[in-house]
C-alpha cells in the first residue's frame, strides 16, 4: 500500500501539521492544475479538488494558492471530490519570469529535490540554455541533473563534442547521455533515482521529456508525439504539468518552455557562474562593472584565455534580465501601492459623504 512518504512526505511536514492544526484534515498532494481546479493525490485516492472561499480571497498573491507539487489539507465532501482548506510550507519553489509580464514570477513546481534538465543533441542543443536551467535550479536551491537526449542521432564523435563543450563551462553537474529510442542511459538515470524524492524534467518542447518518464517507469503513461520530419523533433504534446508517483520517485512533467525568463533571485546567477562570482572578489575596485576598468580581474582572466567568453555573455545578459526584472518588479509594487491607496481614499471620502 502506498504511503504518504513514498508521495514525498517528509517528517518536517508532519511537523507543520502538527504545528498549524492541521490534524483533522487529510493530506494530499497536487498532481495537476487547471485553472482554478485541481487533481490532488491520497494514499488511497485521486480527488478533483478546489480551494475554499476564504483561502480563495484572503490570497494575497499567486504564491499563496496551490501549485503542482504542493502538500495541501483537505476535506472530502462527495465521491472523489475535496475542499482544500490550506497550502503547507514549502521546501522550494520553481519559477521563471512569467512570459509577457512585467515583474511577474511563474511558478513551474513546488518541493522538488531533484531538477532533470532535458536537452536533445539536435536543434535544441545550447549550453546557454543549460546555464538558464542551471540558474533556475540553483535559485531554488534544488539539484540539477543535465540529461542530453537523442544521442541515436549523431555519431559517438560527435556526441563527446557536445559532451566537452558542455563541460568546458559547466562544472560539477552530472550529465547523462540518453537515447529513447535505444534506451541507452536509462538505467543510468533509474540508478540516480530514489524513491520518495521529487524529480522535475525541465526542457523545451520536444526533447523527450515525456517518452523518458514513459522509459522511466517502463510503461506508457504519458502520451508523446511522433517526431516531425520537417523540424526534426517530437510534437509538442504536455499541456500542463502532471506528477507521477513511482517506484523510481515521484516524476514531474512540464509543458516545454520556450523562454526561461531569470527573476530577481541573484544567488542562483552566482552559483551558476561561480568562477565570475570568484574572479570579481579580486577586482582591484570594489565597484568594478568588469567593463573598462585596470586591474579587473574577469577582464584579465578573459585576455588570457582562463574564462570562457561566451560563458561570460551568457552571465550578462541574464544579470541584465535579472536587474530589469527588478527594476519592473519594484514598479509594479508601487503601481499597486499606488492603487491602494487611491481605494482607500475613496472609501473614506464615500464615508464621509454619506454621514
Amino acid at each position: 500500500m502506498m504511503t504518504l512518504y513514498d508521495l514525498g512526505f517528509t517528517k518536517a511536514l508532519a511537523k507543520h501539521q502538527k504545528e498549524l492544526g492541521l490534524e483533522s484534515f487529510g493530506i494530499g498532494r497536487v498532481i495537476s492544475e487547471h485553472k482554478d481546479r485541481y487533481i490532488v493525490k491520497t494514499t488511497t485516492n485521486e480527488l478533483e479538488a478546489e480551494l475554499i472561499g476564504n483561502l480563495r480571497f484572503t490570497a494575497e498573491s499567486r504564491y499563496d494558492l496551490p501549485a503542482v507539487g504542493d502538500w495541501v489539507a483537505i476535506n472530502e465532501y462527495d465521491e472523489n471530490k475535496a475542499l482544500i482548506h490550506s497550502v503547507y510550507p514549502r521546501t522550494s519553489v520553481l519559477e521563471r519570469k512569467a512570459v509577457g509580464k512585467l515583474g511577474k514570477t511563474q511558478i513551474i513546481a513546488t518541493n522538488i529535490d531533484v531538477g532533470l534538465i532535458v536537452i536533445s543533441v539536435n536543434r535544441d542543443f545550447s549550453v546557454n540554455r543549460i546555464e538558464r536551467y542551471l540558474t533556475i535550479c540553483n535559485s531554488a536551491s534544488i539539484k540539477p541533473i543535465v540529461v542530453i537526449s537523442k544521442i541515436d542521432l549523431i555519431q559517438t564523435s560527435e556526441l563527446n563534442t557536445l559532451l566537452d563543450q558542455i563541460k568546458e563551462r559547466i562544472k560539477g553537474v552530472p550529465i547523462i547521455a540518453i537515447s529513447n529510442q535505444s534506451e541507452q542511459g536509462i538505467d543510468e538515470i533509474k540508478s540516480v533515482l530514489t524513491k520518495g524524492k521529487t524529480y522535475c524534467l525541465l526542457g523545451s518542447s520536444g526533447v523527450g521529456k515525456s517518452t523518458l518518464i514513459n522509459n522511466l517507469l517502463g510503461d506508457r503513461v504519458m502520451n508523446t508525439g511522433e517526431i516531425s520530419d520537417s523540424i526534426d523533433r517530437g510534437k509538442h504534446v504536455t499541456t500542463h504539468r502532471e506528477l507521477i508517483v513511482s517506484e523510481n520517485g515521484i516524476l514531474i512533467d512540464n509543458p516545454g518552455m520556450r523562454e526561461v525568463g531569470i527573476t530577481d533571485n541573484s544567488e542562483g546567477l552566482e552559483i551558476t557562474f561561480d568562477e565570475i562570482t570568484n574572479l570579481s572578489l579580486n577586482c582591484k575596485f570594489n565597484d568594478c562593472s568588469h567593463t573598462n576598468e585596470k586591474g579587473c580581474a574577469i577582464l584579465e582572466a578573459l585576455e588570457n584565455g582562463e574564462l570562457d567568453n561566451d560563458s561570460y555573455a551568457n552571465f550578462q545578459k541574464m544579470e541584465r534580465e535579472r536587474m530589469f526584472f527588478d527594476s519592473s518588479l519594484e514598479e509594479r509594487k508601487k503601481k499597486d501601492k499606488d492603487l491602494g491607496k487611491l481605494i482607500k481614499n475613496v472609501v473614506k471620502q464615500r464615508k464621509k459623504d454619506k454621514y
